[in-house]
């Protein structure tokens, strides 16, 4: 019965004859006879801006009946009636089309499909943002709408559209967060911001993984490149008053301030090196030849099963690699007391902590945005395409994805590992 009524929601019905309408077979026959008059399909005057003029002008007409109280050519029910049409060109996802506005005589008509003064229907502005967030310029985004759909849009108007995010992504920043998130990342992302001069600007993204084992991205700050103790406490003051009540792993880059500002905001937090940045910093020393060999090397250290198998293989590093490359040797050395807590937890909470795709697919994302665009006029503008970006990798605009395919290892491991802060803040 559920597959039947399905079916019939998706089926279009005849309103004179009550049969069902062949939908593949009206658009073959609007096809062929468009082919027949050499009507192009797209285009000014083509057949899809012919039926989407028709069908705009059909709902304009439907709203201004349901206002008036009767069809045209009816009664009316008041001193109130129809008032002829004005033409309108609106911008659609086809193109400029131009339809006719039906009126009523004392002006009180307010259509919805196609509001008064709006010459955008809503998936243009779509369109605008998703431009945006892959790192277009308004005058890009400009000639692509001149180049792809004949239509003239003005970087004034693409500036107002994307404005409009910017009441939306305040809201984001402060909307509620789940009151315990497994793992934290800390991550950061250069941007050149043109302020006097164009610099170098650190912008950190903070991500969580949730208890349904879904990526959310927390929040988004500018700093300056001097952050300490002070300003991370900060942020993290703030995500806690938006809701966070207990983290139990923050991976983190070991930047100044970074760990304590952590744990002076959650006691019990453990605060973890991330094993990827460990790895990608140690290429910095080393040269291109030898990046797979010391990838090789550096495995059985971050795979070892305890901390003394570890420090045995890191001596075996140390003695294969410290002659040639003995800052990579002290690297290590200084981050391990931030490395060791990783070697006492299950084998899939290491899985979730050194994933690389979840990670790596989104810092893809906001560099390939923020490398198109060069350089932002302020930090405002680079705030805002980032927010873009994660805007668009989630459909419901949160933010938020699906973090791994099999989650419920992982959440079994740590209900186990962190029983008690773990049943206290799921109940």
């Amino acid at each position: 019965m559920a597959d039947t009524t399905d079916m019939m929601e998706d089926e279009m019905i005849d309103p004179v004859t009550g049969e069902i309408i062949d939908q593949k077979d009206l658009a073959e026959r609007l096809l062929a006879q468009a082919r027949e008059q050499g009507v192009s399909l797209v285009g000014p005057g083509g057949l899809l801006n012919q039926l989407t003029k028709n069908v705009l002008e059909a709902a304009l007409n439907a709203e201004l009946t349901e206002h008036l109280g009767h069809e045209h050519g009816g009664t009316p029910i008041g001193a109130n009636m129809r008032n002829g049409t004005r033409v309108k060109t609106v911008l659609t996802e086809i193109g400029p089309v131009e339809i006719e506005v039906p009126r009523d005589r004392d002006g009180s008509f307010e259509p919805i499909i196609v509001p008064k003064r709006k010459r955008r229907l809503d998936g243009i502005d779509q369109i605008v943002l998703s431009l945006t967030a892959r790192g277009l310029t308004t005058g890009e985004v400009a000639a692509h709408f001149e180049e792809v759909y004949g239509a003239r849009v003005s970087k004034d108007t693409i500036s107002r559209i994307t404005e409009k995010i910017v009441g939306e992504l305040a809201e984001w920043s402060n909307r509620p967060l789940d009151p315990v998130y497994p793992v934290i990342f800390v991550d950061a992302i250069v941007v050149k911001v043109r302020d006097g001069q164009v610099r170098n600007t650190p912008f950190y993204v903070v991500m969580g993984v949730t208890m349904n084992g879904e990526r959310d991205i927390l929040g988004i700050w500018a700093g300056d490149g001097a952050e300490g103790a002070r300003f991370w406490l900060q942020i993290f003051s703030e995500l806690k008053n938006r809701g966070i009540v207990d983290v139990m792993i923050a991976v983190c880059d070991g930047l100044k301030g970074l760990p304590e500002a952590i744990n002076t905001t959650w006691e019990h937090t453990v605060v973890q090196q991330c094993i990827i940045h460990l790895i990608r910093n140690s290429f910095r020393y080393a040269g291109r030849q030898h990046r797979d060999a010391i990838v090789k090397s550096l495995k059985p250290v971050y795979t070892a099963p305890s901390e003394q198998a570890a420090k045995d293989r890191f001596a075996e590093f140390a003695t294969e690699w410290g002659d040639r490359y003995p800052a990579i040797v002290q690297l290590w050395r200084n981050a391990w007391a931030e490395f060791v807590p990783f070697l006492a937890y299950d084998v899939e909470i290491r899985k979730v902590i050194c994933t690389t795709n979840a990670i790596e697919s989104i810092n893809a994302r906001y560099r390939r945005a923020v490398r198109a665009r060069g350089h932002f006029p302020n930090e405002q503008a680079a705030l805002k395409c980032l927010y873009l970006v994660t805007r668009s990798l989630d459909p419901t605009g949160g933010g938020r994805a699906r973090w791994v395919i099999r989650w419920k290892p992982a959440l079994n491991a740590f209900a186990i590992t962190f029983a008690g802060r773990f049943d206290r803040t799921t109940h």
